[in-house]
């Protein structure tokens, strides 16, 4: 890793839902995924989050592994229906505390908090008056963003406002397979407005709020869209595929406005109020990029927007039946820097599925893991090469987790967990990752 700066931040990601647990403890109220998680079928083998890792009872040992791996940063969310069960209003202090508590041990620790306020579980009130669709929304996101800013933003520098808006508006509003289940291409689009608009006015929210520097950013999930053939049809559907994954998100964030042919593609406008699009487009501090594949398209007339539908490529896939293309990180991130030219660039998730095999002595030798991470960061240390501002990596996940629909089956952990006992055990992977934290550092002197 000789090619990236020395400030180079190494870290570890995880997600509130996706490990705390303790859905009804100390005041928290349901979220949209609570709720998902009781529709018949949803979520795979009827997991829910209802224990998931119980970090919100084991965040001392989980800290320690943190410690253990070495890194110098620790991404995770703060859950909106612990902090205000209501959705907007009353602040319960003890939602609020358990941050407050964890953000004082991990800096003890010497360990930076990543922030990020909205990772998916929208409290279910909300919801109920009409949730993302509804620009009330994106009113009382930033209203939470306050509360949180003002607690924490006397010792939090970093902030991230939504986590993947994408999976926010179209996989859960428009494909259905996410909180909240829905199947409305319209609802879907005033959705994605509304999360866009929620991120400007948390972005400055953030500012207004926290007493320390607070650099903010966004984090999206971008991929390199390829047409399946060379048919003119297949070529077409890769234009609207990358406008629906990325330009979609990246054009109204610097400044540009929705996409007119996606406009014309989706047949509905954004319901764009004056002033909007200027708040969208808040300048921010960094932009958030999560990668797991790259989407390989053939034109779909009769499917759903953006009418192009992911085709089957030969190669290694993982257990999420992905393909393994570290080729396409580099491609976007260098695609990104040059065409919209962010200050800085964060990997803020990054990592693999695999079949995990534990070994009659406990070990998990997950080589799989570890040869997807090397050969993530070796595109990494190209898009470096090719000038990207690239400021940090995060590995997903610390810990194996509630995989949204896909439940528990799915593990993207360098620790493993027994979901049975709760107990956790380092995977070859994670001592790999915290070799290549220690050589990165012994480099830079």
């Amino acid at each position: 890793m000789h090619h990236l700066p020395q400030d180079f931040v190494w870290g570890v990601a995880t997600a509130a839902y996706q490990i705390e647990g303790a859905v009804d403890v100390d005041g928290r109220s349901p979220s949209i995924w609570d709720t998902f998680g009781r529709v018949p079928g949803a979520i795979a083998n009827g997991d829910t989050g209802d224990v998931a890792c119980d970090h919100y009872h084991r965040w001392p040992e989980d800290l320690g592994l943190i410690r253990e791996l070495g890194v110098d940063a620790y991404r995770f969310s703060v859950a909106w229906p612990r902090v205000i069960p209501t959705g907007t209003g009353a602040v319960n202090a003890k939602g609020l505390a358990f941050y407050d508590r964890l953000v004082d041990e991990l800096l003890a620790a010497g360990i930076r908090p990543f922030v990020t306020l909205y990772h998916w579980d929208l409290p279910q009130v909300l919801q109920d008056k009409g949730g993302w669709p509804a620009r009330h929304t994106a009113e009382a996101f930033a209203d939470y963003a306050a509360v949180v800013a003002g607690a924490l933003g006397d010792r939090v520098t970093d902030w991230t406002t939504v986590n993947e808006p994408l999976c926010v508006a179209w996989i859960g509003h428009l494909e259905g397979t996410m909180a909240p289940g829905l199947r409305d291409l319209h609802r879907a689009i005033d959705a994605s407005h509304h999360v866009l608009l929620g991120h400007g006015l948390a972005t400055q929210a953030i500012r207004a709020a926290a007493s320390a520097r607070a650099d903010v950013g966004i984090v999206l999930n971008p991929s390199p869209a390829d047409a399946a053939t060379d048919r003119p049809e297949d070529a077409a559907a890769a234009v609207r595929a990358d406008g629906h994954t990325n330009r979609w998100w990246l054009d109204p964030l610097y400044g540009r406005g929705y996409p007119r042919d996606m406009v014309e593609t989706y047949g509905y406008e954004p319901p764009v109020l004056d002033g909007d699009l200027e708040t969208i487009a808040t300048p921010t501090d960094y932009l958030g990029v999560n990668y797991y594949f790259r989407a390989v398209v053939a034109d779909d007339p009769s499917g759903p927007a953006p009418y192009a539908k992911q085709v089957e490529v030969s190669g290694r896939h993982t257990a999420m039946g992905w393909e393994v293309n570290p080729g396409g990180l580099a491609r976007i991130l260098t695609r990104i820097a040059a065409d919209y030219a962010p200050e800085r660039i964060f990997v803020t998730e990054q990592g693999s599925a695999w079949p995990d095999v534990v070994e009659p002595d406990g070990s998990i030798a997950d080589k799989d893991r570890i040869d997807y991470l090397e050969q993530h960061l070796e595109a990494i240390n190209a898009a470096v090469d090719a000038g990207v501002p690239l400021a940090g990596y995060f590995v997903w996940s610390l810990l194996d987790n509630l995989e949204w629909a896909y439940g528990y089956d799915k593990r993207f952990g360098l620790v493993h967990v027994d979901y049975a006992t709760q107990q956790r055990t380092m995977k070859a992977s994670g001592r790999r990752y915290a070799e290549i934290v220690r050589e990165h550092r012994a480099a830079r002197g």
